[in-house]
């Protein structure tokens, strides 16, 4: 057994959602370490891109879309399938999360988390699909990853409505889809992530003394800990996990005992 094999991703082709920064751009650190050849990241903000694409080298291609819309999506498809024959990974992780008090809720707040989170995701891999199928086969199967949230496997108790619910939607549909494309030699798997610094997890960021109080291992995460468990489930290593989706948290959601954690089991 060849561990560099096992767990290496060399000569492989990936396009990571929101790779600019945050879970995706941890992802996209980790697929360079494992030797990919290509890594596409596209996100709206052209100078995120850019940034990005410079920081990490000529091997990061950055493109720029929004994929909220379908038509965004077909663009993406398009510019993708002009300037490469097969894609081999594919992350979906762009996302969006919106709070508002119950009462108050917004449809736009609604349409444009469900939408980004969830219609994304489906869409965007069905566009691609013929670059993926093209990409695998029976013993090097394409890779689809879906990047969920903890939020999806528990509740929380921020007012964050539509994204809790598209998230354990995406969960769903990654068992779903897993289930139609492994017959195309494709497979499908999921992350949930926990407690990670990032633009949209401001708390973990700006807070981490506080926030790791609430976790079983004390800490927040660390781009290692996400690109670890990427690479497991991209690389030979995962191709008998399918439709699974595991969750990267310190223990937030299956080792997390409660208020017990804090109790002296002495009585003092």
């Amino acid at each position: 057994m060849n561990l560099p094999d096992l767990f290496g991703l060399e000569g492989r082709v990936a396009l990571v959602t929101g790779g600019s920064r945050g879970i995706g751009k941890m992802i996209v650190e980790g697929l360079l370490a494992a030797g990919a050849a290509r890594v596409y990241i596209v996100a709206r903000k052209k100078e995120q891109v850019d940034e990005t694409s410079a920081e990490l080298g000529e091997k990061v291609i950055g493109l720029v879309g929004d994929l909220s819309q379908m038509d965004g999506i077909q663009q993406l498809a398009d510019d993708l399938a002009a300037r490469e024959d097969k894609l081999d990974i594919l992350v979906n992780n762009a996302g969006a999360a919106w709070g508002e008090p119950f009462e108050e809720f917004s449809e736009a707040g609604w349409h444009r988390t469900m939408d980004l989170n969830v219609k994304t995701p489906f869409f965007l891999t069905q566009k691609l699909m013929p670059l993926l199928k093209k990409a695998g086969t029976k013993d090097r199967p394409a890779k689809v990853l879906m990047i969920a949230s903890i939020d999806g496997m528990k509740t929380n108790p921020w007012p964050t409505y539509p994204y809790q619910a598209s998230k354990a939607g995406l969960i769903h549909l990654t068992r779903r889809m897993a289930a139609e494309l492994v017959q195309h030699n494709i497979i499908v798997n999921g992350i949930g992530p926990g407690a990670f610094p990032s633009a949209m997890n401001r708390a973990a960021r700006d807070n981490a003394d506080m926030v790791e109080k609430g976790i079983p291992s004390r800490r927040v995460g660390v781009t290692e800990d996400m690109a670890g468990g990427a690479i497991y489930l991209l690389s030979r290593a995962g191709d008998y996990v399918v439709g699974t989706t595991i969750a990267i948290d310190g223990g937030v959601v299956n080792a997390n005992v409660g208020a017990g954690n804090f109790v002296d089991p002495s009585g003092d």
